[in-house]
């Protein structure tokens, strides 16, 4: 994610630069200037992302003074100008992430007047975090675990809007539980757990797609990130900018905590380099 100021303004290049490895890709875009965010999208799609993405569930202090974020909930009319003005000027796929509800603005009826404003505008898909926020009184990090879990409301607005792709989020943690959600909505979107636990999307292709390929092994992985740290490493990327990622890889194995005290306690030194992670590395 990134501010339309700061796309704007600031490093233009290093905010958009990625790996050809990462596609496909959304750019995540936070404002509420109809056009400023067209032009950062079109910027997105000159330098290559598959999609442009609205912000409309931050809750954080700061993202609600910059008027971006899930403040936005309380005005479906400037989110659906903000939509309709990136379609104009880009060819990929404009969505937007939200939540289902806002302090006392929370209502069904509230949700799904917001809902017809984005799809009318042309949004391509509604990804949902299946809870509402708080804008006043609780952290970001709490937002993201104080309010209940409502997947029944998400549920709901795909019966009552079957033509808009609808992505659900918020609180899955399998992909047993990723497939279940996907005979009745669109998309399910994994966060915190397959960053904590990034190693639970190595059956992704199995589970959800039916793939027959053999899994690569946790050391094959790594292998291949250590030539992409290597890379970024020559750009002048930091070690511990990118090895923070790697922290969960080897979740519940046996050596898993003597790797994450390697990294979290090395990756930072002057001259560390990838060998310092094929050392760290637990052996199978």
């Amino acid at each position: 994610m990134v501010t339309t100021g700061a796309l704007i303004h600031g490093d233009r290049e290093r905010f958009l630069r990625f790996d050809a490895a990462e596609h496909p890709l959304a750019l995540q875009l936070g404002g509420s200037d109809p056009a400023e965010l067209a032009r950062c999208a079109r910027l997105g799609e000159e330098h290559g992302y598959d999609e442009i993405n609205l912000n409309v569930g931050c809750p954080s202090d700061r993202v609600q003074s910059g008027r971006f974020g899930a403040c936005l909930m309380a005005e479906p009319e400037l989110v659906a100008g903000c939509v309709a003005a990136m379609k104009d000027r880009v060819g990929v796929p404009v969505t937007v992430k939200t939540r289902i509800g806002i302090d006392d603005r929370d209502s069904y009826e509230d949700l799904c007047g917001f809902t017809r404003a984005v799809a009318a505008a042309g949004c391509d898909a509604l990804i949902v975090h299946a809870r509402k926020a708080w804008l006043k009184g609780l952290s970001p990090k709490e937002n993201r675990d104080v309010p209940p879990l409502r997947y029944d409301v998400v549920e709901r607005l795909k019966g009552d809007f079957p033509r808009l792709p609808i992505v659900i989020n918020g609180g899955i943690g399998s992909l047993a539980q990723a497939r279940a959600f996907l005979d009745r909505l669109d998309g399910v979107m994994i966060g915190r757990e397959a960053y904590h636990n990034p190693w639970m999307l190595a059956e992704a292709d199995k589970v959800i797609y039916g793939d027959g390929h053999p899994m690569p092994t946790r050391r094959e992985v790594l292998e291949s990130y250590i030539r992409y740290a290597e890379h970024q490493l020559a750009a002048g990327v930091p070690l511990s900018a990118m090895t923070r990622h790697l922290l969960g890889l080897y979740q519940g194995q046996p050596g898993a905590r003597a790797w994450r005290r390697a990294i979290s306690e090395q990756a930072h030194l002057p001259g560390k380099g990838t060998d310092l992670l094929r050392t760290a590395a637990p052996r199978a």
